[in-house]
């Protein structure tokens, strides 16, 4: 389906994309400082899957559509934006249950909540609508075969190595959450921060006035 010097270039090219920090990373950090190792794996699980329906979309023309009107595409970006804003401010709120946590007492927080999380945040990010639209089809080859399939075989390659740089930001957020934690005011701070990255994410995604580019 490709060649060997396209899928090499492509894969570095993602690479070099994905490792920029943005704001599916921030978001990582934020959950990871707020929520520890666990709720920040299942954040980047819920954010897969949600990338994984914007590369459906953008494989079968759905993402166009988003992508040419400008009204459509600033709803997405204001209910992301508006969604991480209130995650942040829900941190913040129950900063005192991370210190529950780490002292033995859990939070309510379930695994389906933390994924419904993810997700919602994946597939409003508005920064992925647009690399997928602008990037995936520069890739693709009319005569090699079904184009909505080589879309989607480019896209899934992105969330793969997305998920493992995320993956690595979790561990590293974590790994300095459980140093704090040491203390539960300490914890209480580091949830906090995390809740205020979260903040700003989304403040600056509703201030972020790029438009996907069309080809």
């Amino acid at each position: 389906m490709f060649s060997a010097e396209t899928l090499a270039t492509f894969i570095i090219a993602a690479f070099v994309m994905v490792v920029i920090p943005g704001p599916t990373v921030l978001f990582t950090i934020g959950r990871a400082m707020a929520l520890g190792r666990l709720g920040g794996f299942l954040s980047i699980l819920g954010t897969a899957v949600g990338s994984i329906v914007l590369v459906v979309a953008v494989a079968l023309g759905v993402g166009t559509v988003v992508a040419q009107s400008v009204v459509l595409f600033t709803t997405v970006k204001v209910l992301g934006a508006g969604y991480l804003v209130f995650l942040g401010i829900q941190a913040i709120r129950h900063r005192k249950d991370a210190a529950g946590a780490v002292s033995g007492v859990q939070p309510q927080r379930s695994r389906p909540r933390l994924l419904l999380e993810g997700f919602v945040v994946g597939v409003t990010n508005p920064k992925s609508i647009a690399f997928f639209l602008a990037i995936l089809p520069q890739f693709v080859d009319l005569h090699a075969g079904s184009v909505p399939t080589q879309l989607f075989v480019l896209g899934a390659i992105v969330v793969t190595i997305g998920v493992a740089c995320d993956a690595v930001w979790v561990l590293l957020a974590s790994a300095a959450r459980d140093w704090f934690g040491r203390s539960p005011r300490r914890i209480e701070a580091m949830s906090a921060t995390g809740g205020v990255l979260m903040i700003g994410l989304g403040a600056f995604l509703l201030v972020w006035s790029e438009k996907p580019a069309t080809t």
